[in-house]
């Protein structure tokens, strides 16, 4: 049946009010909540699922990611390393980063960069309970679906869960959802990853009286058990590589609803089919818990006010909120400016995390847990100080930063 239909008008109703409204749960948006809420902000955080981490919790994607450049020098601070240590509080999964919090030799923190493996469960219910001992109202199977705006400016958010659809009023939005939604319910300008997305579905199995990661399709880096180095890649016990996609036939936008149904199920149908072949091989193989959310690396963005590059690596920026390096290779650092957090579109819309404006070279740097923790914990430092944030005192930003130890420049 084609055509459609007329909804019948209705009111809905202002339910909450609140100074930041984060959208997103994962790592991005914890570090925003967080920040926003140690400055005394209300900050009301927002999460489709029932869990918070998103992709490095629900996708089983537990690889925290180097805070280093692979030459030895620490680039990520802040809220981004006091996430790793709470990551293994309980002890890491794999890869402790023993040459890194026990002081060990430079020498030592160049073979072994600044990254780890972390329980993903333990890691979400941390994470929860640090953000409640903070006073941030987390609003489990809650949706954003529409905004409110006037003169320029987002005035509500409009959500939808088990209680029906309502609206929170807003002073400010921080769009953690990696895929851009609220700067595309805004009407900010946005873009599409060119390449689209590839099959993975990861699982954690239980076998030889242990349980493992099975990183099935697309992993981001695989200590030693490298398959194919990229140009330039790792040495001394790191290397990034190369890991197909499950199917090549299959690409998904990450932004279409029957698209990543069809994605998540033929990703099932592959893990499937590897745990039975495992079965035959041995019975006492059994898998323990399987991602719950597609494994959407890059989707939508925000087209902000600067659009980083890769080719920008140790370029000075003025407006620095910290750094990152690159996990695929030693010796890039990446200044990340304010300006890449904002466009000009909406006054009081902040992007962090995969959402932030960068070419598609750049996107797969910034993608991953410590940038995401960097540009979340600097959006909510920047909506605890004001709500027009091309007009902010970027200056009082970095200074608020720099004192929760956020390095900002390379020197």
């Amino acid at each position: 049946m084609n055509g459609y239909i007329v909804e019948r008008e209705k009111k809905t109703e202002i339910t909450r009010t609140t100074e930041v409204l984060v959208a997103g749960g994962g790592i991005a948006g914890i570090a925003a909540a967080i920040a926003a809420a140690r400055n005394g902000k209300k900050v009301v955080l927002l999460e489709r699922e029932y869990a918070l981490g998103g992709m490095a919790t629900l996708g089983l994607v537990t690889i925290y990611l180097p805070l280093c450049d692979g030459e030895g020098r620490q680039l990520v601070f802040g809220i981004g390393e006091e996430l790793l240590k709470l990551s293994i509080a309980h002890g890491a999964e794999a890869n402790h980063p023993h040459a890194w919090l026990d002081g060990d030799s430079l020498e030592e923190r160049i073979k072994n960069r600044y990254m780890t493996q972390f329980n993903p469960h333990l890691f979400a219910l941390r994470a929860e309970a640090l953000l409640l001992e903070l006073g941030v109202t987390v609003l489990y199977g809650t949706l954003a679906c529409a905004v409110t705006t006037e003169g320029g400016a987002i005035t509500s958010v409009v959500v939808e869960n088990k209680s029906g659809r309502s609206a929170i009023a807003v002073e400010s939005v921080i769009d953690c959802t990696g895929d851009a939604d609220i700067c595309h319910l805004a009407g900010a300008r946005t873009a599409l990853h060119d390449g689209g997305n590839g099959l993975a579905s990861w699982y954690y199995y239980f076998s030889g009286g242990k349980v493992s990661l099975k990183m099935f399709g697309l992993a981001d880096v695989v200590p030693g058990r490298a398959t194919e180095r990229e140009a330039g890649g790792e040495q001394n016990g790191f290397e990034a590589v190369k890991v197909e996609s499950l199917d090549k036939n299959v690409r998904f936008s990450g932004v279409d609803g029957e698209e990543l149904s069809r994605a998540v199920i033929a990703g099932h149908g592959k893990m499937l089919e590897d745990i039975m072949s495992h079965r035959r091989a041995d019975e006492a193989f059994v898998p323990v818990t399987i991602s719950t959310i597609p494994l959407v690396r890059m989707s939508r963005r925000l087209v902000g006010t600067y659009t980083l590059d890769e080719t920008e690596s140790r370029k000075f920026m003025p407006d620095s909120i910290g750094m990152t390096g690159d996990w695929r290779k030693r010796g890039p650092a990446y200044e990340l400016p304010f300006r890449a957090l904002y466009g000009t579109e909406v006054k009081n819309l902040l992007a962090a995390g995969r959402d932030i404006s960068v070419t598609d070279a750049m996107w797969d740097i910034t993608r991953v847990i410590p940038p995401c923790a960097v540009t979340g914990e600097a959006a909510g430092m920047a909506a605890a100080i004001g709500s027009d944030f091309a007009r902010l005192d970027v200056a009082e930003l970095q200074k608020r930063l720099t004192a929760q130890g956020v390095k900002l420049h390379l020197d």
